[in-house]
């Protein structure tokens, strides 16, 4: 197959499945300009119209339907023959594209990207930072990094981080104004900054009483769907805050928190993982992003096991 043809077949491709030419020029990275003079060509070419265009949408016709259908085993075929190829050389490249939760680009990956890059810098790295529940197979992502409650059953995954441990703080001006809360139940009557994901639900509030894990519907005047503005509203005196100890970890050892409810909190939850689809051969970028993880994770990991006063 032509190196021209190969290209224009991978950006129908991309265009078919975002059914989006702004996404897909992104993802191919060139222009949404480029990416159009290419599918016009490829038609031209043809002689057929293989996609439906409006101002709203884009989608496959009848013909590019069936392109497509064809072209995505052939496409994975030619990926998997150049990955085969990739192992023989002495360090792998190409392309690795990962989407990951904030707190695992601050925690976990962002203390090791310079490392792993240095080890294999023929691999060209994407992240992309993103609390979205994203199918990583149709947005084309290598791998991502989710919760190990919310992984899909058919993904393979490998654990980079210790169990999660959840705190609730306020800060100093909160706490002056307000009494601090002796009971998860009085939370009920305080002021909360509540933490929304981007599937629309909240981050629970959990607490242990009594030995049975309960969950509080608190209420409060501030909902944020980006934990570091969070944080920043809780410092300011906002209100309470319930999150991950790793994103309140420095403001409590630097008083600009105070941790409550300490002997309610639960036991830590499960941690985060690598996940990535069942493939008969992953490309070499992801076979080496994966070996490198497994062995220094552990080192730099988020670590939530430990209690509140471990960090003071």
């Amino acid at each position: 197959m032509h190196k021209h043809q190969l290209s224009a077949f991978n950006a129908f491709v991309a265009v078919a499945e975002h059914r989006n030419f702004t996404r897909a020029a992104t993802q191919l990275g060139i222009s949404t300009g480029s990416l159009s003079e290419t599918i016009r060509a490829l038609e031209d070419k043809l002689g057929v119209r293989l996609l439906n265009r409006t101002t709203r949408s884009v989608a496959a016709t009848e013909a590019g339907e069936r392109l497509l259908e064809r072209l995505r085993p052939l496409l994975s075929e030619f990926t998997a023959a150049l990955d085969a190829v990739n192992e023989y050389r002495s360090r792998p490249g190409g392309s690795l594209r990962i989407i990951v939760p904030p707190i695992v680009a601050d925690s976990v990956i962002g203390p090791l990207v310079s490392r792993f890059l240095a080890e294999y810098p023929e691999i060209k790295l994407e992240i992309v930072v993103s609390n979205k529940l994203t199918d990583i197979v149709a947005e084309r992502f290598d791998a991502g990094v989710r919760l190990g409650q919310r992984l899909e059953h058919d993904m393979i995954a490998i654990r980079i981080s210790e169990n999660l441990q959840h705190v609730v703080a306020a800060s100093p001006d909160y706490l002056s104004e307000h009494a601090a809360p002796e009971s998860p139940q009085d939370l009920l009557k305080h002021a909360c900054v509540r933490y929304r994901f981007a599937s629309g639900a909240f981050l629970p509030w959990k607490f242990k009483i009594e030995g049975r894990t309960i969950e509080l519907a608190v209420g409060g005047p501030l909902v944020v769907n980006e934990p570091s503005f969070a944080v920043a509203a809780a410092m300011s005196g906002v209100g309470v805050f319930y999150g991950p100890i790793e994103r309140l970890r420095t403001p409590i050892a630097q008083g600009a928190l105070v941790p409550l409810l300490q002997e309610f909190m639960p036991e830590p939850s499960d941690g985060f993982y690598l996940f990535y689809p069942s493939r008969r051969q992953n490309p070499a970028p992801l076979q080496a992003l994966i070996e490198f993880m497994k062995r220094n994770s552990g080192k730099n990991g988020i670590s939530g096991t430990a209690r509140i006063r471990a960090v003071k």
